[in-house]
């Protein structure tokens, strides 16, 4: 059967797999599909240190504001 999802292998530490087994089963769901949300959770925390550090660079004294309105067009 096969699949348009991109297949990885990974090795997990002894806890590590544990743990994800345990959520999983808490969860109700395949170990593989709460490994998939986990990944997708840790991206977005990445995405938004990357956002806060491009926000604290270009937040100084005097910068341009412009409105939500006008940014999001």
């Amino acid at each position: 059967m096969s699949t348009t999802k991109k297949r990885i292998n990974i090795s997990l530490p002894k806890d590590i797999e544990q743990t994800l087994e345990y959520m999983a089963e808490r969860d109700n769901m395949p170990a593989a599909t709460k490994a998939v949300s986990l990944i997708k959770i840790a991206i977005e925390l990445d995405e938004d240190g990357v956002l806060n550090e491009l926000a604290e660079k270009r937040d100084k004294k005097g910068a341009k504001f412009i409105s939500h309105k006008d940014a999001w067009l």
